[in-house]
């Protein structure tokens, strides 16, 4: 018979379907005990799905690993922006632009019914997660996903742009993707891309030829 104590996991109730399998301990520092939680707390990102596929179409990506790929993006595709821009200050915007989503979910933009009400979901998910950081970490942080949404800074216009770009080329590479699965034409998709014109002409150009590409191929319709 052992006599070994049970280890944390071991006498770890079962968890209800969407929450941790065992609590963190308390940390000492109240700062760090807020920041603990929100790291936690964004964990739940994870568990968004969106409507684009993955590049070889075995399932939906979900929000993480659209964040990760858009930072890839900005590292990447950083030459391209028409204005001078702080990569750090992009980077930031587009792995933290997504986390509202945690409570207000993904928005489809080819569903007007859920776009209609999207800001405001959006800003009630922002006004319930950013406070659960150490007030000076939720101003900077909220300020930062604010400017991305304003568009109103080049840092902000060339993050909106690369947002924009990366379902498009997962739709391509999909055959159609979600365009073909929800009947999108190809006036619909380059009105919801004209924002990128705004930080990045050289992407609105390549947009245009992939847009005409796809129509060609069957992936989109005219």
């Amino acid at each position: 018979m052992s006599t070994q104590s049970p280890t944390p996991q071991d006498s770890a109730s079962p968890a209800r379907p969407g929450e941790p399998v065992a609590t963190l301990p308390s940390a000492a520092d109240s700062r760090l005990a807020r920041q603990l939680t929100f790291i936690l707390e964004i964990d739940k990102l994870k568990s968004v799905l969106r409507r684009s596929q993955l590049a070889d179409g075995s399932r939906p990506e979900n929000d993480a690993e659209h964040s990760w790929h858009l930072a890839m993006m900005a590292i990447v595709l950083g030459e391209y922006a028409d204005e001078e821009v702080d990569t750090g200050r992009v980077l930031r915007m587009l792995l933290l632009h997504d986390l509202v989503e945690i409570y207000a979910g993904d928005t489809f933009v080819y569903d007007s019914a859920a776009v209609a009400d999207q800001d405001a979901r959006e800003k009630a998910a922002a006004d319930r997660l950013f406070p659960l950081l150490p007030r000076d970490q939720a101003v900077q942080l909220r300020s930062l996903w604010e400017e991305f949404e304003a568009r109103r800074t080049p840092d902000a216009r060339f993050a909106r742009a690369l947002d924009r770009l990366q379902p498009l080329i997962l739709n391509y590479v999909t055959g159609g993707g979600s365009w073909q699965t929800h009947g999108v034409r190809a006036q619909d998709v380059l009105a919801h891309q004209r924002v990128v014109s705004e930080g990045s002409l050289a992407l609105w150009e390549y947009i245009n030829q992939l847009v005409g590409d796809a129509v060609r191929r069957g992936y989109l319709a005219a």
